[in-house]
This record gives C-alpha cells, sequence and structure tokens, in this order.
C-alpha cells in the first residue's frame, strides 16, 4: 500500500454528480484494456496493490450487449466496484490539470518556413534501469547515450538538440513552422501532423532524453513574467510569442526532450495510444501517477470550480487510468485528455482546478481495503 494519504470507501450517492454522469463512452476503452491486460500483458501494479486481474472480471463482465442508457451503465459500476476516497495528507482535495493532441501543419522537407523538426528516437539513446545506470546520473534517469566505447552517460539536453546535435543523422519526421509548435507537441506527448496536401498523420511519444521535466510555467511565474492568476499554456505561448529573443533561453530551461514515433491516423475519431497502449477517449482518460496506480481502473473525478468543459456546470465525471505523465505525481493528481485540435487546446490549456478523487475498486479486490 502507497503512503502519504487515506484511503476511504464511500458510496455511490455520496459522488457528487454521479447520478447525472453518462460513463457509456468508457465501454470500448474497457473492451481495448481488456484485449491488452489478455492479449498482450498485465498493467504493472502501482503502489497501491491493485493489480490487472482483480480488474479482469470487471472488464469481462463489461464485454457483453453495450448498456442502453446512462442509467444502465452506472448501474454496471455500481455492481462490480466500491468507491474510494483518496485523501492526500488527510485533505480532502487534489488537483487535475489537463492535456490534448495538437494539430500542428507541417511539411515533409524544410524551407524557410518549416524549420522546426520532430524528431525519431535517435538509435543511441538506451532504456536504463537500476542495473544498468551509472552512478553519475540521477535515479530519475530512464534513458541515457551509449558512448562508442559501451559506457553510459547523460543524453544531449534541449538546448544542445536545439543547437544541431542531432543533425545530419536522418532522424526528422517533419519540420513545423515555430519552436512553440514543437515544444507544445512535446509537452502533450502526441501531435496530429498536417500536411500542405492535407494529409495527416499522428505522431506519438516513443522515448525521452532522460533529464527531468522542467515546467517554463513555473518559470515565468517564479520570475514575475505571468501573474499567478492569469497563467495558462495560452498566456505561456504568448509570452514566448511577444518575447522571441528571450524564448530559447526560457525552452531551455526544461532540459528533457521527446522523441517520437509515427503512425497513420486510421481512425481520426480516436485518440492517440498512449501509455496504456490503447487508445485515449476524449473527456474520459485520465493520466495518473503509474507508480501508484494501475492503468485501466476508473476514476470518479469531481472538481466543484472546473467548469468550462461542462457548459457551465462542475466537472464530474467517469474516467479510465490509461496515460500517466512526468508532471504527474501523487495519488489524487490528474490530466484530463480533452481530445484533439485547437478546441481542444483552448479547454485544455486553462484547467488547474481542485478536485476530489474517487477510484474505483472491484468488489473482491475493495476488501482488502475495508
Amino acid at each position: 500500500m502507497a503512503e502519504g494519504f487515506e484511503f476511504r470507501p464511500v458510496a455511490f450517492r455520496d459522488l457528487p454528480g454521479w447520478e447525472s454522469d453518462d460513463p457509456r463512452p468508457l465501454f470500448p476503452a474497457l473492451q481495448d484494456c481488456l484485449r491488452h491486460v489478455t492479449e498482450v500483458k498485465p498493467y504493472r501494479t502501482g503502489s497501491l496493490g491493485l493489480t490487472s486481474a482483480d480488474l479482469l472480471p470487471a472488464l469481462e463482465a463489461a464485454r457483453p450487449a453495450p448498456r442502453e442508457t446512462a442509467a444502465e451503465a452506472r448501474a454496471f459500476f455500481e455492481r462490480h466496484f466500491v468507491p474510494f476516497a483518496i485523501l492526500p495528507g488527510g485533505r480532502p482535495e487534489g488537483f487535475v490539470t489537463a492535456f490534448y493532441e495538437p494539430e500542428v501543419a507541417v511539411a515533409a522537407s524544410p524551407d524557410e518556413i518549416y524549420r522546426f523538426p520532430f524528431y525519431r528516437r535517435p538509435e543511441d539513446l538506451v532504456d536504463l534501469d537500476d542495473t544498468s545506470r551509472p552512478a553519475s546520473l540521477d535515479p530519475s534517469y530512464a534513458f541515457g547515450l551509449r558512448n562508442p566505447d559501451g559506457s553510459i552517460s547523460a543524453y544531449a539536453d534541449r538546448r544542445a538538440i536545439d543547437e544541431g546535435h542531432l543533425d545530419g543523422r536522418g532522424l526528422e519526421i517533419a519540420w513545423a513552422r515555430s519552436k512553440a509548435d514543437v515544444f507544445f507537441a512535446h509537452v502533450q506527448g502526441a501531435a496530429r501532423l498536417c500536411y500542405p496536401d492535407g494529409s495527416m498523420r499522428r505522431i506519438t511519444y516513443a522515448a525521452k532524453a532522460g533529464h527531468p521535466f522542467s515546467p517554463i510555467g513555473k518559470l515565468l511565474l517564479d520570475r514575475g513574467e505571468i501573474a499567478p492568476e492569469a497563467i495558462s499554456m495560452q498566456a505561456i505561448r504568448a509570452w514566448l510569442a511577444d518575447n522571441p529573443d528571450r524564448a530559447d533561453e526560457v525552452y531551455w530551461h526544461n532540459r528533457s526532450y521527446i522523441f517520437f514515433r509515427e503512425s497513420d491516423l486510421a481512425d481520426p475519431d480516436l485518440g492517440p495510444i498512449a501509455a496504456a497502449k490503447v487508445p485515449l477517449v476524449a473527456g474520459r482518460s485520465l493520466a495518473v501517477d503509474r507508480l501508484i496506480h494501475t492503468f485501466g481502473f476508473p476514476f470518479f473525478v469531481h472538481a466543484p470550480a472546473l467548469t468550462h468543459l461542462d457548459g457551465g456546470k462542475p466537472f464530474a465525471r467517469l474516467m479510465l487510468a490509461l496515460d500517466t505523465g512526468t508532471a504527474i505525481v501523487g495519488p489524487a493528481r490528474g490530466d484530463i485528455f480533452t481530445g484533439w485540435g485547437p478546441e481542444a487546446g483552448e479547454q485544455a490549456g486553462t484547467v488547474r482546478n481542485q478536485a476530489h478523487f474517487h477510484l474505483l475498486v472491484p468488489r473482491a479486490a475493495a476488501e482488502r481495503f475495508a
């Protein structure tokens, strides 16, 4: 059991907004998770101790004919799960942000307009673990550079790569028009690339250079460049556009660098395949701390002050844990996937809200915690 928070069973009737939620969009994702854990491999178990095996009976029960009404969908979860309130440090609230899949205008070859590359994973970037990581690297480093002599060291960081470290190696996927487009695709971990001929392809996370993520929004806050009440992705992008002579120094504060893999956009109505290896569902997928939680489990998230995602109503939705992120740390910390394109970006960029987290635990497993 992970430490540092309380884990308390509650009744579904005590979940604010539960009776008006419609969790039917989750059922295809439940089937995707079922296929993954039975045909590929179970998800890694988080420190809370809930396993894919605990979840499997509910996943199998979700397989029959789809639920016709929202009430039938809620009844399924009420029958198979027990909600547990997550109280970090004894407090009733955690914190939510949001992410999305940007659409980025690109070209297949560089020119005077399209100058900023998206890169594939380099061949000399290697995965690290406790057995292969040299003592010179912090334990947080999951990737490193394999040198010609076989030794391991830190990989080039954002500044070194921006200044040409990977030039001439043929790793470019496509070129964007601005460094901001590339940077924020790194932050989101995926993007839809829109080519001049109207075609579209998807890139998703493949690896990172290994260096820790350092949010540039916090840097701008600490320097007094953006007021705390005004901070958002949109405000950060506006500051970068208004201060081109200072932008690189701010970008380089975040030494982390993301590499991508390409994929076809076979179904534009599906989100990218993220850490749980299944497509994200817009408005219903949650990134969580995978060291604590296990992918595939449902969370009910209630954020009273988050109203712009639901037409002015407080956010109250059942979601599935399908992704993770460097900045998503703690038992009651989540990142909501809002979808793709400009509108989803506008929605995601301003989500910074206190929220109540309830983890739905399969009934048999709930006996271990009750």
